[in-house]
């Protein structure tokens, strides 16, 4: 099936989202200091820390950010307002250090989760569909490759396989069962998954904190490179999904690969 070249520059654009540097190489380019420094800085215990607040940020935010918004699309997605709200909370975490970090980044993590929503809203996306709410979340995982990722396992249809059945299963089960029940099994596997590489992007947004020079203000400014990341995800990943439902996932797959 041939694409039609407004959607083709479209898969283009996606492609440019999805494949750009990960989250590090943005905040080493606007901060000017490698955020490698930021790890030597940090307390003993910090993996875990990051571990166990990250899991638990997803799982807060899976039932609180996207049950509220209306199911009506309303045209371009808020991302600046949403940018400002967690600019807010970064400048919080930023003064406080990693003590706070499990509030924040459950404050963080709901804000992004509902400005994921908003962009596949406005990618004409029906955000009631249980696919489509998994889709969101899905997003999470999406980090950008990094310096030394391997392209084979870390490019965005990789990871898309990689999760394939987690999303399915816990999209049937929300077909079945709504949001209310969080601990549900199938929910919590594909957080588990989600949260591995979500964790990866968040280790490196504590590490930039933590550099001495950075403080609340620094704060601000990694928190909105860290949504605006995200946000950039989202819309390459809900621009292949507007594309696979008119082409077919093979179609768009394929394409997508051969776009240099």
């Amino acid at each position: 099936m041939d694409i039609l070249p407004d959607d083709l520059d479209d898969l283009k654009y996606a492609k440019s989202l999805l494949e750009n540097p990960g989250l590090a190489a943005k905040i080493t380019n606007v901060l000017g200091a490698p955020i490698e420094q930021g790890f030597d800085l940090l307390p003993k215990g910090w993996s875990e820390i990051v571990s166990s607040s990250t899991q638990k940020a997803l799982l807060a935010a899976v039932n609180s950010a996207i049950l509220t918004m209306s199911k009506k699309k309303k045209g371009d997605s808020a991302n600046t307002l949403h940018k400002l709200l967690v600019a807010g909370s970064g400048a919080a975490g930023g003064f406080l250090g990693l003590p706070a970090l499990p509030v924040e980044l459950s404050v963080s993590t709901a804000i992004m989760l509902r400005s994921i929503a908003d962009i596949a809203r406005s990618e004409a996306q029906p955000i009631s569909d249980p696919e489509v709410k998994v889709a969101c979340i899905e997003v999470f995982a999406l980090g950008g490759p990094g310096k030394d990722d391997d392209a084979v396992e870390t490019g965005y249809f990789a990871i898309r396989s990689a999760l394939a059945k987690a999303v399915s299963d816990a999209a049937r089960y929300i077909a079945q069962k709504g949001l209310t029940e969080k601990s549900a099994p199938a929910i919590v596997k594909l957080i588990a998954q989600i949260s591995s590489r979500f964790g990866i992007q968040v280790s490196e947004k504590i590490a930039a904190q933590a550099v001495p020079v950075i403080g609340a203000a620094g704060g601000a400014i990694v928190n909105t490179l860290f949504i605006d990341h995200f946000q950039s995800m989202a819309r390459g990943h809900f621009i292949v999904l507007r594309l696979e439902k008119k082409y077919g996932h093979d179609v768009i797959r394929q394409t997508y690969g051969m776009i240099s």
